[in-house]
């Protein structure tokens, strides 16, 4: 991948002409991005710890107005300076954003000035015609760099959901907030180079708007397993309970529980205990649809909220879960190299609104009954309680 996008650019740089003009936005662009990224470290790096990878930044702002003004050599310049400047004065040294991990999404970033800069025609044009080609380069660019990163992904973690693969809706709608800022950036770049400055202003509001976002999901979820925390899974299914109650709509809750968790501490460590309940989390979340909601009740302890399910698919859903727990295989550290962790399974409960309980304490009350006899009656097996004794 990087030695595509260098020899790519190299490649456009000396094929590029260029105008005396060009140099101006080149170093108009650049600034810009430095004096942004030095005013928000402290944002930065707080949204880099919180968010992890992958993490969107504000730098589709200045490389997506490279794209629209500059030759399209040096909008990929722009790119590797403006990622080579935040390596250094922010994201070095911190353990989300490990360098090969900079070098590998600079390079996606230059694909992407490549690809879109192709398609605006590395110069920026007024009129109906010249606002199509702002739209295929802001639609290149995207496709581009999310299909990238998400071939990343895939291959370091072996996530298959849509929302692990490219983000939430959160992330790509700012992704497409700062394509709008570029673009923006570009117009004043041309019409009124002395207002270009002024676009600090929005971009700082929105960075510093999406770090509260940021941290008012942390407070709800759980730092072990990335799923919801007790609380907060809580308080969704309360919000369920009302529109369930309005809409005579039926849901489920499984409760689930690993067998012989304490084996795994005891085995490998807890560190590696850790990693096994989030590898167990991820499975559950990948079992389900992306409106249910998986939540942390405790300990090794898991709870699932199914709205809109009738019994048959809630046991469905279930069964699948037990299985894939069953076949998971987890690599943990150890001080002698990596170990697998197999053999794994979990007993799961199984409760139905409004058969068996129309209170969240009542559903989990049964929920967990129904756990306490799959426990004692074998393990790793799914009993369902559907009506509340």
């Amino acid at each position: 991948m990087e030695g595509t996008a260098l020899t790519l650019m190299t490649w456009a740089l000396i094929r590029s002409e260029y105008h005396v003009a060009d140099f101006g936005y080149f170093a108009g662009l650049l600034a810009l991005a430095v004096v942004q990224a030095e005013l928000s470290r402290t944002v930065e790096r707080l949204r880099v710890r919180i968010a992890g990878a992958p993490h969107i930044n504000m730098t589709s702002v200045w490389t997506f107005g490279g794209v629209l003004v500059l030759p399209t050599g040096l909008a990929a310049l722009l790119a590797v300076l403006v990622y080579g400047h935040l390596w250094l004065r922010v994201w070095r040294g911190m353990s989300q954003r490990p360098t090969y991990r900079v070098i590998y999404s600079a390079a996606a970033v230059v694909l992407s000035t490549l690809v879109s800069g192709a398609c605006a025609g590395g110069r920026f044009e007024t009129g109906l015609a010249g606002s199509a080609l702002i739209i295929a380069a802001a639609v290149a660019y995207t496709v581009t760099n999310a299909g990238i990163i998400a071939v990343s992904v895939r291959l370091h973690t072996g996530a298959r959901s849509a929302r692990a693969l490219f983000g939430g809706v959160d992330d790509n709608l700012l992704e497409f907030a700062t394509l709008v800022l570029g673009g923006m950036t570009a117009l004043g770049l041309v019409y009124e180079p002395f207002l270009v400055p002024l676009v600090l202003l929005p971009v700082q509001v929105l960075h510093r708007s999406v770090l509260v976002r940021q941290l008012e999901v942390a407070a709800r979820i759980d730092g072990k397993t990335g799923v919801l925390n007790a609380h907060a899974w809580h308080e969704l299914t309360q919000r369920e309970f009302a529109e369930a109650a309005g809409a005579q709509d039926t849901f489920g809750v499984l409760m689930l529980d690993l067998d012989h968790f304490k084996r795994v501490n005891d085995t490998y460590g807890h560190l590696a205990g850790d990693a096994v309940l989030k590898a167990v989390a991820t499975t559950i979340s990948e079992q389900v649809r992306d409106y249910d909601s998986v939540g942390r009740f405790g300990g090794e302890e898991f709870v699932v909220l199914l709205p809109r399910a009738a019994e048959d698919d809630v046991l469905v859903v279930a069964e699948r879960i037990r299985r894939a727990v069953q076949e998971l295989v987890v690599d943990v550290p150890g001080a002698e190299g990596t170990r697998r962790v197999r053999g794994l399974s979990a007993s799961i409960g199984v409760a139905m609104y409004p058969v068996a309980g129309r209170a969240v304490d009542r559903l989990l009350h049964v929920a967990d009954s129904a756990l306490y006899q799959a426990k004692h009656t074998g393990r790793n097996q799914v009993v369902s309680m559907a009506v509340a004794a």
